[in-house]
């Protein structure tokens, strides 16, 4: 990837991961980083961030296609978000999405199909797909709860969404806080 790519961390929230329903609480979150070593250590430098509740009723306005309130809609729906980010964004420098979900990854990218949530899956591959066009974007694993500051944040973000609160300021906050 190019020295000026840009980075985006996502990660999804949701404590009732069981018997989930379009009630159930989930929260999204994503944090675009300039400067990134990817090594965990915190290095770049924290240019956008932006998270939500996973909005699964039809007649909302920032309805993604979730059907239910879960940890996978959660983390489908902030790479939806950081995507759209990018097409807002308007420059041609790449783009890599790190995540710690698998799962949502390559649902997005098209590797995998998805079982359930098949309109959620459909939103995000599709927007995958106008993003590739405009610009080159790739997706990294990155493990979860092993102290990487921004995917740290990037949970920190989802978590607190997911609860109905604001996200603490940067500055305040401690990676591995929720």
């Amino acid at each position: 990837m190019a020295l000026n790519a840009i980075y985006l961390y996502v990660d999804g929230s949701c404590e009732e991961n069981r018997n989930v329903t379009s009630e159930t609480p989930a929260g999204w979150g994503f944090c675009v980083i300039e400067g990134d070593s990817g090594l965990g250590r915190g290095h770049g430098d924290l240019i956008y961030e932006e998270s939500g509740k996973v909005e699964t009723h039809s007649t909302s306005k920032i309805f993604l296609g979730a059907e239910v309130g879960s940890n996978n809609t959660a983390e489908l729906s902030a790479i939806a978000l950081a995507l759209r980010w990018l097409l807002l964004e308007g420059t041609e420098r790449p783009a890599v999405i790190r995540g710690d979900s698998q799962y949502a990854m390559n649902i997005a990218n098209g590797t995998w199909k998805a079982k359930a949530n098949r309109d959620l899956a459909s939103t995000v591959q599709k927007l995958w797909q106008e993003v590739r066009h405009i610009k080159e974007i790739k997706c990294e694993h990155v493990r979860a709860h092993r102290g990487h500051r921004w995917n740290e944040r990037a949970d920190h973000l989802a978590f607190r969404a997911m609860k109905g609160n604001t996200a603490l300021p940067l500055q305040f906050w401690k990676p591995g806080k929720r």
